[in-house]
């Protein structure tokens, strides 16, 4: 019997056996599924966190509170590459528990004089704010933040409508704001370029929209256009004893590290550390984010293989059974095939080809299903079509050891068989 005669056998007997077939195809299929919908996901999430958070070029980077420490599978110790620290400086203690003041960011803001590199002031608000304009609201998911004239440059806005916050209000600390296109969306539905000059509540308080952001796309993790921006003064009378944060945006990314290091020097300075202290503050880069997100997002992916081989070890073991059920009911088959000249290997050959067949049928509805639920992910997030090659490869190389491995044990105890005792079996 040829490589091809048994193979031909193993799908006929494949294809006769339809619920049999259907039944261990669906387990086998349900464990790729869970596998490749969750790296689909999870894909199409890192693409998303990749896009949202350019949110500062790369040729940009903050300065924040060094106990701000956004943790996402990263643990302790993420930000070391940008804090500067240094093996046996001690923490300044009148230094620990303070948050970086305005003082503080006035001070570097005058003094910071990196080649004409642009810095901006700003904090954050509450980040639960709704908004209402006459009888239309915002969801309560909107993030305050108070700000000076280059925080839009440097953090990667751009006006569609209206103007940015100039002198008179930030010194002043007039109720005036600059909001984000979902705020418009959600406020203004028919018109959002409407929204300037008109009068919007936000917190309870009355302020004019002075300004209207373009769109920058929004993901689970971070909403870009649910944003209002008003002057730090402003932020101030309401919400107080907060960090404030400072954005930094050189001409060139050449310039980066030395316009770090400079950074570095004069934040020393403004937080008055002599020098044998440590930094008490963190200096991020905008991809650092991106990192410590997707960080976190590989922990998850380790489960979802995790939980994606167990369902494939249960879905073995059900092969398995399923195939030594049919050696017992094929046992007069394969007496006529050993009768009529069939050799073992030909037995064995055919029931580890029907095995395989299955597996792999299994992956191929698995990793369809499984493109399929992970890319809904894709429309939430706004990303494209996501496949990933890597995983569907490695699903169908599991399936077939998977097969292979269920199918060993029938196929050897089938192609054992006596074949006189076989064809006298009932």
């Amino acid at each position: 019997m040829t490589l091809q005669d048994s193979f031909i056998l193993a799908w006929r007997t494949v294809r006769s056996n339809k619920l049999r077939t259907g039944i261990t195809v669906t387990i086998i299929a349900f464990g790729i599924m869970a596998l490749i919908g969750i790296i689909t996901a999870i894909s199409a999430m890192n693409q998303s966190l990749k896009e949202n958070f350019s949110f500062m070029g790369a040729n940009a980077f903050s300065i924040r509170y060094k106990e701000m420490n956004a943790r996402f599978g990263g643990g302790p110790g993420n930000n070391e590459e940008f804090s500067k620290s240094k093996k046996g400086l001690k923490e300044k203690k009148s230094n620990l528990d303070k948050v970086i003041r305005l003082e503080e960011s006035l001070y570097f803001k005058e003094h910071y004089g990196f080649n004409r590199a642009q810095v901006s002031v700003y904090r954050r608000g509450n980040g639960n704010n709704e908004l209402h304009y006459k009888n239309k609201k915002t969801n309560p998911q909107v993030s305050m933040w108070g700000a000076d004239e280059n925080y839009l440059v440097v953090s990667g806005y751009t006006l569609s409508e209206g103007r940015n916050l100039n002198a008179v209000d930030i010194q002043s600390g007039r109720n005036v704001c600059v909001i984000g296109s979902n705020v418009a969306a959600k406020l203004f539905p028919s018109k959002p370029e409407k929204s300037v000059d008109k009068i919007i509540l936000v917190g309870g308080k009355p302020y004019r929209v002075i300004g209207l952001l373009k769109s920058k796309g929004s993901s689970a993790m971070l909403r870009q256009d649910d944003v209002v921006i008003t002057s730090i003064k402003n932020l101030r009378q309401y919400q107080s004893n907060a960090s404030y944060q400072l954005g930094v945006m050189v001409n060139n990314v050449t310039e980066l590290e030395p316009a770090i290091d400079e950074a570095t020097e004069q934040m020393r300075k403004a937080r008055r550390l002599i020098p044998t202290e440590t930094d008490n503050f963190v200096i991020d880069k905008s991809d650092k984010f991106a990192e410590m997100f997707i960080g976190f997002l590989a922990g998850i992916s380790g489960a979802a293989g995790a939980i994606g081989m167990i369902t494939l070890i249960g879905a073995a073991i059900g092969l398995m059974n399923i195939m030594l059920v049919a050696v017992n009911e094929r046992t007069r088959e394969v007496g006529l095939i050993k009768a009529i000249g069939g050799k073992k290997k030909d037995v064995r050959r055919q029931f580890l080809f029907e095995s395989i067949l299955i597996s792999i049928l299994g992956a191929v509805f698995g990793i369809v299903l499984g493109v399929l639920v992970g890319n809904i992910f894709s429309m939430v997030l706004h990303t494209g079509f996501v496949i990933p090659w890597m995983w569907v490869i490695i699903g169908i190389v599991i399936c077939t050891i998977v097969g292979l491995a269920a199918g060993i044990y029938p196929a050897m105890k089938a192609a054992s068989l006596n074949p006189i005792n076989a064809l006298r079996y009932e």
